[in-house]
């Protein structure tokens, strides 16, 4: 069964450029994992300081495997200098 994960995160207003360079980093290494089905990045219109992920994985173990990546345990260790509050993340499924 597929995974779909979507996370919404709020840069700080003066990370906005940095925050945006690590994300598309991260979706160029992702996009090469196994279990990546799907791995997008939106920037908000109207807000820029929003960032939001459309992800679909194959698996639990897909997912899994992404977050134990060194370019996700990097993020995560600088997200709190970088992010106005902590990411909010939903995983779902489709009905």
């Amino acid at each position: 069964m597929s995974i779909y994960l979507t996370a919404i995160l709020k840069s700080k207003t003066d990370k906005i450029k940095e925050l945006k360079s690590i994300l598309n980093n991260m979706v160029l290494n992702t996009r090469q994992e196994e279990g990546c089905e799907k791995y997008e990045l939106q920037q908000g219109l109207e807000h820029e300081t929003v960032f939001i992920f459309h992800e679909i994985w194959k698996s639990k173990e897909g997912l899994d495997a992404h977050n134990q990546q060194s370019y996700i345990k990097e993020f995560v260790q600088k997200a709190p200098e970088l992010l106005d509050k902590p990411a909010e993340i939903y995983l779902s499924k489709l009905l």
